[in-house]
């Protein structure tokens, strides 16, 4: 028996450990073993008990798995855990623990590296969407910009297939909350985009919901605007930005004055340099 087959056959052991605190410690440095052993010892020894932490009742051991795959990805890749990982995920990704949920979130960019757009695309991007209708303010921000993280991944073409289109029903939820979203989700992924076709595809969602009934949307809206100076030309700003931005500097609510003033500065630094 190698030492290697010692050492694995007690990280075995301790996957049945008691306590769930001792079997969250091992999750997150059993994958630290793949390197060492090499591709075939990972395989043979230490992919079953990573098998069974992923299968853990603990949310806990389940997600400090999850966050510790680089080691794991880099020797053996993570296509055969990618049936594992799912159920584990779907799991995560609406536990009763916001911070379980927030925890996941940060994670789901490197796993989408690692399990790779088809798989991704077919299997998760759903979930990630769905944060943005999650309860808790800070998970719905964390979505916001987990999608902005994905669009730097998969690219602009998968964001415009992918994203897009749920983002666009938000934009007409009735809840002023989930319309937030959407405006800050399209803030964040344009500025990861093509400009020329941020231009096109998001831009006029931001702006056209500059006319809620809503002022936490019209200012949220100015602030943005802001932002994505970067995907804009002298022409778009000229023609479609500044005509919004003016309608919102003389908005009744003092707040969305506010922001869009703020904005209005912003873009007139921006743009005094290019015409």
């Amino acid at each position: 028996v190698t030492s290697a087959e010692r050492l694995v056959k007690r990280v075995t052991s301790l996957t049945e450990d008691d306590s769930e605190h001792v079997r969250a410690a091992l999750a997150m440095v059993a994958t630290e073993l793949a390197p060492i052993l090499g591709k075939d010892d990972t395989i043979t020894h230490l992919v079953p008990p990573i098998l069974l932490l992923l299968r853990d009742a603990a949310s806990e051991v389940r997600l400090n798995l999850i966050s510790s795959l680089e080691s794991l990805n880099k020797v053996i890749g993570v296509d055969l855990l990618s049936q594992s990982l799912l159920p584990a995920i779907l799991d995560l990704a609406q536990d009763g623990k916001w911070r379980i949920r927030l925890a996941i979130i940060q994670q789901i960019p490197l796993l989408a590296k690692q399990l790779g757009q088809d798989f991704f695309t077919d299997r998760l991007s759903s979930i990630c969407v769905n944060w943005l209708g999650d309860d808790i303010a800070t998970i719905r921000d964390a979505a916001t910009k987990n999608l902005k993280e994905l669009t730097a991944v998969f690219g602009t073409e998968w964001a415009c297939d992918h994203l897009l289109p749920f983002i666009d029903d938000i934009r007409h939820h009735s809840s002023y909350l989930r319309r937030l979203t959407a405006v800050q989700a399209c803030a964040r992924m344009a500025v990861e985009m093509d400009p020329a076709i941020a231009r096109i595809e998001v831009l006029p969602l931001l702006l056209e919901m500059a006319t809620d009934n809503v002022p936490n949307i019209r200012f949220n809206v100015a602030q943005s605007l802001g932002e994505i100076a970067s995907i804009c030309d002298v022409t778009t700003y000229e023609q479609q930005i500044l005509p919004i931005l003016s309608l919102l500097q003389e908005d009744l609510d003092r707040d969305v004055r506010f922001f869009a003033d703020r904005a209005s500065v912003i873009l007139e630094e921006e743009f005094a340099n290019k015409k």
